[in-house]
């Protein structure tokens, strides 16, 4: 896995900037009640995994009313975002999260579950988002995002036959930690990764620096597979986009 203490300087630039913060944020505000004058409208959000709060940000701005509180356990990572919204972020752990039952009107964790190696943490994760939603409240996660990755190009069927393991985000399996604690589907979104066509190089630069979890730097087929993807033609140029997915559980009312 990356360390995101040694990332988060080139997070941002290195995975969309902006344009890809902007479409993620509109998609998750598309799956909160809408209505501020409605008791189910989410006055207080909490970012699990908030990262830089590149995301978070644009969250707290496109709602009015709406009081965010972002998480993350990189001390790097957490003191962007606090840079960003001061006062709202707090350094802390997803699975164990440092905050009272029921007292966030909505939650969401935007790649986040991807991360985790371990089913049982994964499952912790979704625990913990449903133990701070308060009922009637609405949690939002992105599902499948390795899967989001493959657009079908070249660069794809070059990596086709890397190791893998398996997704701890798979939709299915998301379903399946929510409804063990209760949460109802409640709605799916897609957006687009802005900024994230993968060009040949890119991909090359990315297996180097351990983007490709059961590549990484040191890994016996590591170098097999930069050379193939640099016989690749159009080295510079971007592959399609992908398309994120998000899912939306709401906590039933008492």
């Amino acid at each position: 896995m990356l360390d995101y203490d040694e990332e988060a300087e080139r997070y941002d630039a290195m995975r969309g900037g902006e344009p890809r913060a902007a479409a993620a944020a509109e998609a998750v505000l598309g799956l909160l009640p809408p209505d501020a004058a409605r008791p189910s409208h989410a006055a207080r959000l909490l970012d699990v995994a908030c990262g830089t709060g590149i995301v978070t940000r644009r969250l707290a701005a496109g709602r009015p009313g709406l009081r965010v509180t972002g998480v993350d356990l990189s001390p790097a990572m957490a003191r962007q975002a606090a840079a960003r919204l001061p006062g709202t972020i707090v350094r802390a752990d997803s699975r164990r999260l440092p905050f009272p039952d029921g007292v966030f009107d909505a939650v969401t964790s935007v790649w986040l579950l991807h991360l985790v190696e371990d089913e049982g943490d994964a499952r912790r994760i979704v625990a913990e988002c449903a133990r701070v939603l308060r009922p009637g409240g609405v949690y939002v996660t992105t599902v499948d995002k390795g899967a989001s990755h493959n657009v079908g190009s070249d660069i794809d069927v070059v990596l086709a036959s890397r190791p893998h393991r398996p997704a701890s985000d798979a939709e299915a399996l998301v379903e399946g930690y929510a409804a063990d604690r209760g949460l109802l589907p409640a709605g799916r979104a897609r957006f687009p990764g802005r900024g994230q066509g993968r060009s040949p190089r890119r991909a090359i630069t990315d297996l180097r620096r351990g983007w490709f979890v059961t590549l990484p730097p040191g890994h016996p087929l590591a170098d097999d597979f930069a050379a193939r993807l640099a016989a690749l033609p159009d080295q510079e140029r971007p592959r399609p986009e992908p398309e994120f997915t998000l899912r939306a559980f709401r906590k039933p009312a008492d």
